[in-house]
This record gives C-alpha cells, structure tokens and sequence, in this order.
C-alpha cells in the first residue's frame, strides 16, 4: 500500500455510437489537467474513464451495421482510447460495461440494494426518449408532450412493468445533504440548480429496470429484466475499483475525490447517485463538478447542424499540445466555451508560437552561439529580475488555487500574462542577440539577461506540465536543471534562486537552430 496520499477520479462515461467529438474531449482534458497536477503533487493517483455500451442505442447501432452488439462495443472502445491516447489523456482505468467483470460486481451491488429494501416491483407509464434512454417528468410535459429538449425528437408514451429504486425515500436526506455539503456538487450554479430541482419537483420513484431486451445486465432476482442503464452505468465509477470483487483495492480508492461529468447529467450525479450508494451502504463520492459545453463558432454541435468536429483533425494541422491549450485556455471549463478555426489560429499565433515558443528559440540560440551553450559565472542566482515586482510564490500560488478549482483558463491566462508576458518584454527590451556581439560587459550582460528568461521559463515549464506535457517537458530539458523532470511540482516553481550554477543549454541543435516548439499557422 503507497504511503502517498490518494486522489480517485472519474470521466463520465461516454455512448459508443459515434467517435468522440471535441465535446465530449473537452471533459477529458479538464479531467486529465487536475490527474496530472495531483501526480505532481505527490498524490497516489487512480484517473477511471470508460465506454456506456448496455444500451439500447448501440444494440440499434449495431444492428444497423450488421455486427454483433460485443464485437461492435469493442471495436468502438479501440477506437475511443485511440483519440484519448492521441490527447495524452492520462487515464490509468478503461471500463466497458457489456464486459463480463463490470456485469458481475453491477449484480451484487443491485442485489444488495434489493435486499436492503430499496428496490420493488411496479407497473410505470410515462413519456420516454429513446435518446436520453430516460422517462421524463409528466409534471414538465403534461398529457401531450412535444419534443425532447435535448433531442428535438418526439417522445413516446410507454408502459410497462419495471423495477423501482426507491429514490424518493431519499428526498430529505438528498437535500440536507447538497445544503450542509457546498463543495459537493460545484460549480455553485449547479448546486443551486440541484436544490431548486428537489424543491420544486421533489424525487420520483426510479424505474431501473427494462423487460424483455437480450442486450443488458439481467437483473439478479429476476432476470427476465435487464438493469436499466443508468443503475448500470453509474456503477462503474466504483467496480472499476474492485467493488465486488477486491475489497481491498476499493477502500483504497473510494470515496471518489472528484467526478466530472456535463452539466447535463448533473441531477444523476447528485441525486440518483448518492442515493444509491446509501442504499448500497457505502458513502457517496465527495466532489462532483459539471462542467460546460463546447459549441463550433456559436452553434451547438450536432450531426443534423453537420458541424461535428473531431479531435483529430485539428491535431492533424498542429499538435497535440496546440489543442490543449487552446480548449482549456479559450473555454471556461465550469461555464461554456466556442470553438473556430480562425480563433485557434489567433491562439495558437499570439500565444503559443510568439509568447513561449519564439522565447523559448530565442534563449537556446543566444545561450548556444554565443556561449557555446555554457552559461556559467552567474552564481547560481538571479543578478535581477525580469520585472521588479515578479514574485514566483505569488503566481504559483494563484496558478495553483486555480487548477484545484477547475479554473484551468484562468490558470493559464497566469501563466501567460505573469510569466511569458514580462519575459519577453524583458527580452525584447535587453536585446541580449546584440549585446553578445558587443564589448565583454555587453556580453556579461547578455548572459544575465539569457539567464533570467531561462529561469522565467523554469517556471513556465513546470506550471504547464499539466496542460501541455509534451511542449513543457522540451522546454524544461533544454537545460540542465538538476531535479529530473518527472520529480518536478509547482512548489519547485516558487523557489526564488535560480539553478544550477552551471547552467547549460542541452537542446538538440540542427544546423545551429532549435526545432521551433509551436511552428506558426499560416
């Protein structure tokens, strides 16, 4: 058992009827900036994703395409995994819920809350959207329903017998809980909306259960039903920890320090969840924040709109990196964000191509041709700063306050204005790529200059480790700073003296010039 303090968090997970689209990866980077940050912090991490296949639309789904519903879930799992590792998504669980462990541990946990007393047999007739695969509320729709709302499909009138979690009993408990609880559920306007829910409407009974589907998890104590699919899927946020099967490993984990889910899916996280963990005996998880959307130059996306755009082809025409830091700086992940290619290129340009990237070739250049790479003689410390109010402490510790709150664009914003900003004006201003063809005090002073954006870039590097792990790591090897990069946290961005006394540049040189780390787009 690791002596590190534990950090579990979840993704939501995702219908494999289509590829993931660059809203569905919006939720993954803002989960992937906070798994990777606590890493750095020294915190045992556990960062669970997964696919939602017992449902009836990927049976449809592949049905349509003449495949066996199995074999289509597991060909769309490599596929999602295969944007996700394109993204540097660092998760360390991947769950399938048609696989057979996920099937086994979601039928003791449902027999447990059927014998607790939570679960009876009924009879349920209401409006129902085969897109949401949910029952809506006759209270909102009344006796001639329209369209979905999020679907803008008709819905339809079922009735049938089912299977009942006996949510409202929970109602009371629910709602002190949200009240006496504010970090529960976050950003404060989902919360709000939570509470204004369950006093308006209160808690209905919750029909968990489908009659006569072969695709699906057969219900325990009868299983001539299958186990509707949210019951089934919010489950696998705990056996993707060995609820069920390793005790042991699901202590270690549970309860979860954070899941991320749409703000769409806000009332099942907060309300139908924690209720089932109570009925189930164990605690609920201890965080959960709905983030925002993502639309394509103001208008939601969707098939229908014909503007659904995927990760991969932005990546196609710049990096990796490139994307995530554009869709976490440009889109407020508690609220929603818009996504144009021409403000990508803006981003890319102002930010990362001239702000860091060109003051990151500018320092390996002067350090390499004029000093032939050997900065020594500064004394292992800062002969000025950049700017006379810079203190390293202050923008780390507001860099940090706001990863912990999910504020990843304001963090970067930080960083860029903080940082990069006043290094490059610092540079622009010094010119050390004159003063090193000048009198020997020119080039001692050269060298300062040289020496203090670099440890400005110490410390860009660090704090964007968690964003773009790839550019940050050349930036921060292309010296030889002595703690390994992988060792590196954000308190090691606070120190104030610069390091080492030898301080060299070691990036690799191609005909005396340094890869550019963000190519402009023309």
């Amino acid at each position: 058992m690791s002596d590190k303090p534990r950090w579990f968090q979840t993704a939501a997970i995702d219908y494999p009827n289509s590829r993931p689209h660059i809203g569905t990866a919006f939720e993954k980077l803002g989960a992937d900036v906070q798994a990777r940050y606590r890493r750095m912090e020294g915190y045992d991490v556990t960062f669970l994703m997964g696919n939602d296949e017992n449902t009836l639309k990927v049976a449809d789904k592949a049905r349509e395409l003449g495949l066996d519903p199995q074999a289509y879930c597991d060909d769309m799992a490599r596929q999602f995994r295969e944007v996700w590792d394109a993204l540097d998504i660092s998760y360390d669980v991947f769950v399938q819920t048609s696989h057979e462990r996920h099937k086994a541990c979601c039928r003791k946990f449902t027999q447990k809350v059927y014998d607790n007393g939570h679960i009876f047999k009924g009879k349920y007739e209401g409006w129902y959207c085969p897109g949401c695969e949910e029952f809506k509320s006759d209270k909102l729709f009344g006796e001639n329903a329209g369209l979905c709302p999020n679907h803008k499909q008709p819905l339809v009138r079922r009735s049938e017998d089912c299977y009942y979690f006996k949510l409202s009993a929970f109602q009371d408990r629910l709602l002190a809980y949200l009240k006496d609880n504010p970090d529960f559920v976050q950003p404060d306007s989902r919360r709000n909306e939570m509470i204004g829910f369950i006093e308006a409407e209160g808690l209905q009974d919750l029909n968990i259960s489908r009659h006569g589907e072969s695709w699906g998890i057969p219900i325990p104590f009868d299983p001539e039903f299958t186990i509707y699919v949210w019951f089934d899927a919010l489950l696998t946020y705990i056996t993707g920890i060995g609820y069920g099967d390793d005790e042991e490993l699901f202590r270690k984990n549970w309860p979860a320090d954070i899941h991320f889910i749409g703000k769409d899916i806000t009332r099942f996280h907060s309300h139908i969840w924690p209720a089932m963990c109570w009925a189930a005996g164990i605690e609920p998880p201890r965080h959960v924040f709905g983030h925002g959307f993502v639309t394509v130059d103001g208008t939601k996306m969707g098939k229908s709109m014909g503007n659904v755009v995927q990760p991969l082809e932005i990546i196609a025409k710049s990096s990796v990196d490139a994307y995530r830091y554009f869709f976490l700086r440009e889109c407020a992940f508690p609220s929603d964000g818009d996504y144009s290619g021409q403000r990508y290129e803006e981003v890319f340009n102002s930010e990362l191509a001239n702000k860091l990237g060109n003051l990151f070739s500018r320092c390996i250049t002067v350090g390499a041709k004029g000093f032939d790479a050997v900065l020594t003689g500064t004394g292992g410390r800062l002969p000025d700063k950049v700017t006379a109010d810079f203190d390293a402490a202050k923008v780390v510790a507001e860099v940090r306050v706001a990863v912990e709150n999910c504020d990843y664009n304001l963090a970067l914003q930080a960083i860029i204005l903080k940082v990069c900003t006043p290094a490059n004006q610092y540079i622009d201003a010094e010119a050390p790529w004159k003063l090193v063809k000048g009198s020997p005090e020119d080039k001692d002073r050269a060298k300062a200059v040289i020496f203090n954006v670099i440890h400005s870039l110490r410390i860009a590097a660090i704090l964007l480790k968690p964003f773009i792990p790839r550019s940050a790591e050349t930036i921060y090897t292309g010296f030889n700073f002595p703690k390994p990069w992988r060792e590196v946290s954000y308190a090691d961005a606070a120190e104030s003296v610069a390091q080492p006394e030898d301080l060299r540049v070691t990036a690799e040189l191609v005909d005396g010039k340094v890869k550019p780390l963000f190519p402009r787009i023309a």
